[in-house]
């Protein structure tokens, strides 16, 4: 025959089981929390910078979300969600780069942008890329991967790879098919 106190004892051994379980679950999210390796330093939730050098804007930079890896050996800023970022010379002329992902090494100012990364220079030169890697010591950009540049002349250039400075006027593609503009002059 089952007693009241049976009931009560398996009721009781059934909630301290569950909850051992629970507590289990809560304790690995608890640990993974304090282990700042695995997680950033900060998160930054719609972003609107702007960058000045001497009171003028330099560059801004715009993203939903901002990821700070810079507590990590090797640090690194990322943007998951996509970037766009503006740059301004001395005379204020405009550059623009918008990609779906974005990441920066601080230690070797290397920046990696992925996805539909589309640049478009002051002159009106378009670059298309799948990737496109910008070396902000050098200033030169670079892609191993598949482009399309569309410069104001009307050339056109479509390859795989190619290095050039920010201003593409030291341009090296290594495969490419294009149409080339050529001024003819008269002697």
């Amino acid at each position: 025959m089952i007693t009241y106190q049976k009931i009560i004892s398996g009721i009781v051994t059934v909630i301290t089981v569950t909850m051992l379980f629970s507590c289990e679950g809560n304790l690995n999210k608890v640990r993974a929390l304090e282990n700042p390796g695995d997680s950033p330093q900060a998160i930054g939730e719609n972003l609107n910078l702007i960058y000045t050098d001497s009171g003028r804007v330099v560059a801004t930079l715009k993203s939903d979300k901002m990821l700070d890896f810079t507590n990590l050996p090797f640090p690194y800023r990322e943007f998951p969600n996509g970037v766009e970022v503006e740059f301004f010379d001395e005379e204020r002329r405009k550059n623009t780069v918008t990609a779906d992902y974005g990441i920066i090494y601080d230690e070797t100012d290397l920046i990696d942008l992925q996805g539909n990364v589309v640049l478009v220079t002051s002159d009106s030169t378009r670059l298309e890329a799948d990737q496109l890697y910008w070396d902000q010591n050098l200033g030169w950009v670079f892609t191993d991967r598949a482009n399309t540049i569309s410069f104001a002349s009307g050339a056109r250039n479509r390859g795989q790879g190619f290095d050039s400075d920010l201003n593409f006027t030291n341009f090296r593609s290594r495969t490419n098919i294009g149409v080339q503009v050529i001024e003819e002059t008269k002697k």
